[in-house]
């Protein structure tokens, strides 16, 4: 068994928690044990992933989408009272982390699809939001053919991208910015990076990507965002010797 608290603190830490004005808060959502044995990861908070988590047993579910959003009602809704009723029955703790795991250069959802695609980052901050950059620019020694970066894609994340393919027959530099940043293509063009690559599209991703002259890749929400928080669990069993469990719950978005 380990230290709920303890465990927290070591994620706040790592992930500089605090220091982001995210669209939520960061951290412990829904107070449950106070000691662990198992960690479920999953990348979003819904019912399913609760529901799944109380079954194989766990005290702690951290997810990238946590509950609570700025965006949502205050008052309670039937979906989310189901859900905090779910947690607070089997005594689970609820902890999200959102644009701290996407930015964090190690084990950040960006940090390892560059890393998973065969591209060095660059170190430059790449696509800032709210203040911070999250993004990375990945590039490469030797240029890698443009259907061979679309296959690895494919590859790591286990789903075919959509993909406009409006940039070099090879490629030496993309920009990279999981689930929902098409809004940043603008960025990738302005910096005259090859590929471009995200989790959702946009309308407007067709033709910027056409008239920019680069690749635009929406790999999908879900899928690029799989990577940070599965890494996070690892860390923390190796760390604290608790059990971790991440829970696939598909998402085509």
């Amino acid at each position: 068994m380990a230290s709920r608290d303890e465990i927290l603190s070591y994620c706040d830490e790592l992930l500089d928690a605090d220091s982001f004005d995210d669209y939520g808060p960061n951290g412990l959502q829904v107070p449950g044990a106070a000691e662990v044995s198992k960690v479920v990861t999953g990348v979003s908070a819904h019912l399913e992933l609760l529901a799944r988590a109380r079954d194989a047993g766990a005290q702690l579910v951290l997810a990238h989408h946590g509950l609570f959003w700025d965006f949502l009602p205050r008052a309670l809704t039937e979906p989310m009272a189901a859900r905090l009723r779910t947690a607070l029955e089997a005594e689970i703790s609820v902890a999200g982390y959102h644009l701290p795991l996407d930015a964090h250069p190690e084990i950040g959802n960006n940090a390892l699809l560059c890393a998973g695609l065969g591209f060095e980052p660059d170190g430059e901050p790449f696509a800032e939001i709210r203040g911070r950059a999250i993004g990375v620019v990945g590039r490469r020694g030797e240029p890698i053919p443009a259907g061979d970066l679309f296959a690895a894609v494919r590859e790591l994340l286990g789903r075919e991208p959509l993909v406009f393919d409006a940039g070099p027959e090879r490629v030496r530099s993309i920009g990279i910015v999981s689930g929902a940043a098409a809004s940043e293509l603008g960025e990738a063009v302005g910096r005259g990076l090859d590929a471009f690559l995200t989790g959702e599209p946009a309308e407007h991703a067709m033709a910027d990507a056409r008239e920019g002259g680069l690749h635009f890749i929406a790999a999908g929400h879900y899928a690029t965002e799989t990577l940070g928080i599965r890494r996070l669990g690892d860390l923390l069993a190796d760390r604290f010797a608790v059990e971790h469990e991440f829970i696939e719950v598909p998402n085509p978005i």
